[in-house]
Order: structure tokens, then sequence, then C-alpha cells
């Protein structure tokens, strides 16, 4: 008898000890959850779930639930379903809990087991929107995958780690450069992630050599990097600023996203700083994109007013911060997950969704803008999508190829880099803007108008260039601009092609302030008569004039130091006089243009860009006889050649633009379009 007492003493020492143990286990497992670390609630709510006796099925089915909660939030896929299938054995499952499980099931790939899932809870909530649209994902899913489609993706061992790599971005002016997230052991910090059981994620870079081999990827330096998660990065349409996610952590305070920026100088990234969306700190903003036109500042909310999840929002860039928000609205959001925004440069607006149908968890989807001015979306099938999750686009240029990211195949729920093509005929334009006589000019911006109702304002990239993708059988006009400079317009009209094609056009912009050369304009020796090879260039004198509608000039004409110099003076009037009646005869006004001879007077200035070409001249040396007579006889020549010139220098900007009584002409206004402008910056350009 005293064994038996002792015994069952025991039993209830043991007993006591392991609900002490449960309840450790689940109140620190509450106080990870709160804080959203669900990898580390995860491990707390199993140890209390496989302390608890079976024979407490109520307990241990609550307990599974958790697990399950925590592990689908962590990506831990396989184990949220394990978890999923005991509560449900231990009858703790509501229809919320089966729509949970039948959408893993559905990421898993389980596609038949699904169907059953999705049944069931539609027999509860016959209106569930998730529910139907899963079931139907699920139906068609084999059908999809077995369609197949033209994309062709490889998983890209270079970039990938034995942890998550996730959103590339490909930057610079020739795509050859990669900068995506990771939880590689070699980011910062020392402390596992709660959330995801790794390191917090950094941002690595990647570059690719002549022969197309890409790096090691390293960690970006500068200060870019922390101790906490950065990810899912993008730029500014001018490559000077990175915009990405930045997780902070509290040890007594949930965590919440925020979008950070960076600056780039001299090459390197410096400490990121918050971007103030609102005044709100209980709500998460993430996923940053940038609309093509730099205008529109893209990104991922859970903030009230959404459709439900997490929603796709946009905020405008505006001189005094950022404007209100918006929310996408359907056809995008819905009642799932919309993230991960992302721009083709065509415009076309990709995202990833677990609330469309698709073929298991976040499938990517591309939206484009219609004839009636909304959104229509298509899913890009398989294998650019998987029963996994699929996100993260990013296009080298115009070409539908680049680099994504997916946790396909992986057990783990780890995220990787892919590489995608897709086959298509591409017609492209790529420009150059730059000063006449000079380097590119890093502030200009382009108007590019379409007759199919195109109007689109770009920046150009810091070598002063843009890319843009035209349309078969479109009119274009491209107008160059800078301020300090004037306008430049070319016209181009997109035929129909069968292979990709991409067309070159060149902005020489010239300058206000200073005088600017028009080149090969010829005379007749010692005359001032102008050649038939000089009609090129004038007219394209005068084209740039009717460009500028309200701008005078004084055309100025120069000779060498040979010669009187009374006689040089008479004679380079007569040939700038020529040159003002050639303008006025190609219908250029004569009070706008203004003749004058200076003979050998002002000879010619060496600016940097003519020292590239000239490497015994130097910037700012002047051409003057003195300095020309002590150069060898063959540099002599050179030099009274750039003597012998033709210029050009603005007198007034604001030709034609005043009434009689000094007011604004209304024809100055600049034109809305009609009924199809979007905000004040859509302006008509005419042909």
């Amino acid at each position: 008898m005293r064994n038996i007492i002792r015994y069952l003493f025991c039993i209830a020492i043991v007993f006591c000890f392991s609900s002490c143990a449960i309840d450790k286990n689940m109140k620190k497992g509450e106080k990870y959850l709160a804080l959203g670390e669900y990898f580390d609630a995860a491990n707390e709510f199993k140890q209390a779930y496989s302390k608890t006796p079976s024979k407490e099925k109520q307990k241990r089915g609550e307990r599974a639930l958790k697990m399950a909660y925590c592990y689908e939030r962590s990506l831990q896929t396989q184990k949220a379903i394990a978890a999923y299938k005991n509560a449900i054995r231990y009858g703790t499952a509501t229809a919320q809990t089966h729509l949970s499980y039948a959408r893993l099931l559905l990421k898993n790939g389980e596609y038949k087991n699904a169907i059953q899932e999705f049944q069931l809870v539609l027999d509860s909530m016959p209106n569930n929107k998730l529910a139907k649209d899963g079931l139907e994902a699920a139906m068609k899913a084999p059908e999809i995958k077995e369609l197949g489609s033209r994309y062709s993706v490889k998983k890209m061992e270079v970039f990938n780690s034995r942890r998550a790599d996730f959103s590339p971005m490909l930057f610079g002016d020739q795509f050859d450069q990669l900068y995506f997230s990771s939880t590689r052991n070699e980011a910062q910090g020392d402390e596992l992630s709660g959330i995801t059981g790794t390191k917090p994620a950094d941002i690595f870079f990647s570059t690719k050599d002549d022969k197309g081999k890409w790096s090691k990827p390293e960690p970006v330096s500068g200060g870019l990097n922390t101790e906490y998660d950065e990810g899912a990065c993008c730029f500014s349409p001018d490559g000077r600023e990175m915009y990405l996610t930045q997780c902070v952590t509290d040890p007594s305070y949930p965590r919440y996203a925020q979008i950070v920026k960076s600056n780039r100088s001299d090459a390197a990234w410096g400490k990121a700083t918050e971007v103030k969306i609102m005044n709100d700190t209980l709500t998460a903003y993430a996923h940053p994109a940038i609309s093509p036109d730099g205008e529109w500042l893209y990104f991922v909310s859970d903030m009230p007013g959404g459709k439900g999840g997490l929603d796709i929002w946009r905020v405008r860039f505006t001189t005094a911060g950022m404007g209100g928000v918006e929310n996408l609205g359907a056809p995008i959001n819905t009642e799932g997950d919309e993230m991960f925004p992302a721009f083709r440069p065509n415009g076309d607006f990709y995202f990833s969704s677990n609330g469309h149908p698709g073929l298991g968890g976040l499938d990517i989807f591309i939206a484009k803008v219609g004839a009636d001015r909304k959104y229509h979306l298509e899913h890009p099938g398989y294998p650019l999508n998987s029963q996994g999750d699929d996100f993260g686009m990013t296009f080298e240029g115009p070409y539908n190829r680049g680099f994504f990211c997916s946790n396909r195949g992986d057990g783990r729920g780890w995220d990787h880099i892919f590489s995608f093509d897709n086959p298509e005929i591409v017609q492209n334009v790529v420009g150059w803007i730059y000063e006449q006589d000079g380097y590119e000019l890093q502030a200009a911006e382009v108007y590019i108008v379409g007759n199919d109702g195109t109007n689109q304002k770009m920046n150009v990239k810091s070598d002063g260039s843009f890319s843009y993708q035209v349309t078969p059988g479109v009119d274009y006009l491209f107008l160059a601009s800078c301020k300090g400079y004037l306008n430049h317009k070319e016209e181009l009209s997109v035929k129909q092609a069968e292979e990709s094609e991409e067309y070159t056009l060149q902005f020489a912009l010239p300058s206000i302030s200073s005088p600017v050369l028009v080149e090969n304009v010829f005379y007749d020796f010692d005359k001032a008569t102008l050649r038939p090879e000089s009609s090129v260039a004038l007219d394209k004198l005068a084209q740039m004039l009717v460009d500028n509608p309200n701008i005078t000039i004084e055309l100025s004409a120069h000779c060498d130091y040979r010669g009187a110099d009374a006689y040089n003076k008479i004679l380079s009037q007569k040939r700038a006089e020529t040159v003002v009646n050639y303008l006025i005869e190609h219908g250029i006004a004569k009070e706008r243009l203004t003749p004058v001879g200076y003979g050998e007077e002002r000879p010619k200035k060496v600016k940097k860009k003519l020292t590239e070409k000239l490497t015994w001249l130097k910037e700012g040396e002047e051409l003057t006889e003195e300095f020309i007579t002590q150069l060898p006889e063959d540099k002599q020549d050179i030099c009274n050649q750039l003597n012998r010139r033709t210029e050009f220098r603005v007198l007034r900007t604001t030709y034609g633009m005043f009434d009689d009584k000094g007011n604004l002409k209304q024809d100055m206004l600049p034109k809305k379009k009609a009924e199809e402008a979007t905000s004040d910056d859509d302006f008509e350009i005419d042909f």
C-alpha cells in the first residue's frame, strides 16, 4: 500500500511539472505570436502540443490550430498541413480551418484533396469567394500545367544559397547588376529571426561580365544593410534612389514593415531613411515599386479600406512629399493577398496573388490597360507559375526575360531565384539626350505621344539615355527637354516586324546660354554663297526653330585670322545674312533672326568634349592667331578650320507669347488631352 501511495504521489508531481511546462510554452508562444515571430511561436506551441496527453483532445486540437497558423505564416507548408490534419482529427476545426487547410493543399499541389476540402467549405459557406476561386483553381490547375506556355524557367544556382534568396531586381544601363534579398550566412547580425528561423535578410548584388558570367553575390556595402530585415528593393528611373522594405525589431512591440529609401553616391548606397507614407504606426508598408514614369510609388499594405488581406496601393510623388494613397481596387485586389508589384518598361503591371484562381500559392498575374482604360488580368500559365509561391519579377529592359523567385520544390519553403524567358517580337526605342557639342544631360526628360493615345513623360538614366517599347502601327512623337536647353523633337512611325527591332534616336539639345555650332555649313571659297551640301544642316536648324517657336536667335558667321580684318568682317556678315535668308525662305519669321558677322573677332574657345577628339588641345584655350601660329602646320590648319564656323545664340525665349497688353496668350497655356487626361501632367503635344 505504501508503494502504491508513493507511485501516485510521483505521478501527481510529474503531472504538475508537465502542466506548468505546458503553460510556460503556451505563454511564450502567445507572446511570440503577438510580436509576429511565427517561427518561434510555432516551436513553443509544438512543445506544448507534444506535452499534452492524447486523451485531452480538445486542448491538443486547439494547440494544433495554433501550430498550423504559425507554420503557415512562416511558410512551412508541409508542417502546417500536418498540424491542420491533427486539428481536424481532434474535432476543433471550423469551416475557416478547412478553408486554410484547402488553400495549403492547393499550394502543395494536392489538387484532388484540395477539391474535397473546398467543397466541404462551400457546404457551410456557399458564398465564400476564396473557397469558390480555390475550387476553380484546383479543378483547372492540372489542365493549365499540361497546356504549358512559351515561358522557359531555370533555377539560377549562382545566386542561390542554402537559405532564402528572393525579390531580384536588375539594375544598370546594361542590366548587368542584380540586386536581391537573402538570409544566407553572410547577412549581418548574429541572432536568428523569430519570424523565419534564419538570419535577417540583407540586400546582396551580383554583376555580369562581358562574357555574360555572373559574379558571386556580395552584400551591399555603405550602410544600407543593418541587423534588421531588408528586402524587396526597387530603383527610381534615374537609378539614383533605391526603395526597399525594412522590418525593425522590438522585444515588446509587434513588427511592422516599413518602406525606406537609400541614395546612391559615388556608386555606393547610403544608410536608408524611412519613407513616410502615412502617420500610422500600426500599419505595414512593404514591397515598393515605382511606375516607369517615376510619378507613383506602388506598395503593399494591410491598412484599413482594402479588399481584405494584403492589398496593393499607390501614392504619388509630389514636391511637398507624398500625396494621398489610393487602393488599386478590383480587378487587382481581392479578399486574399496581393503582393510584390512590379512594372515591365512597356507599362504592363505584374503582381502576385493567392486570391485570384491560379496554380497554388502566390501566382504571378499580368495587368494590362485596355482600350476602356481599365486593367485586364492575364495568367501567364505554367512554368512561370507553379503550385508554390511565385513572385518578384524583374525584366531585362524591354525584353520579356529576366528573373523571378519561387519556393517550388523546396520542402522548407525557402525561396530561390529563377531566370525566365518568353521569346517575343519586341520593338524598342533607345534614345540619347545630350548637350550639343557636350555630354549627356542627366536632368533631361522626354515626352512620348502616340496617335494611339499614348501620352507619357520619362526621366533619363544617368547616362542620358531612355528606353521605351513601341507598338506596331503607331506614329510617335518624342520631345526631349532640359532646363537651360532648347527642345528637340523626333518622329517615328513603327511598322509591323517579324523579329525584334531596336530604333536609336539622338537628341542633341542646344544650350540657351552659350553659342551653339551649326555643323556642316559650307560656303564657296572666298564667297558668301552656300554650297548645296549645307542644306541638310540648315534644314535641321529651321526645324529646331519650328520646334522652339518662342525663341529668337543671333545667327553669326566667323572667319580665321588670315586676310584683312575689314574684309573678313564684311565676308562673315554676308555669310550670316545668306543663312538668315535661307531660313526665311523656309518659313522662319524674319524678326526671329539677327545676322551678325564677327570676322576674326571671336576665336573659338575649346570645350572639354573637343579635347577628347583633339587631345593636344586643352579645355578653355582660345584659338587666337598667337596660339595657332605656335603650332605645327597640320594643327594650324585644323584650328583655322575650327574658327571658320557658323553659330547661333539664343536672344529671347518669349517671342510671340504675350499680347499687346503684356498678357500671356491663351494658346500658350498647355492643352489637356480631351476627356483622357488622368493627371495634371498629362499634356497633349501636337504633331
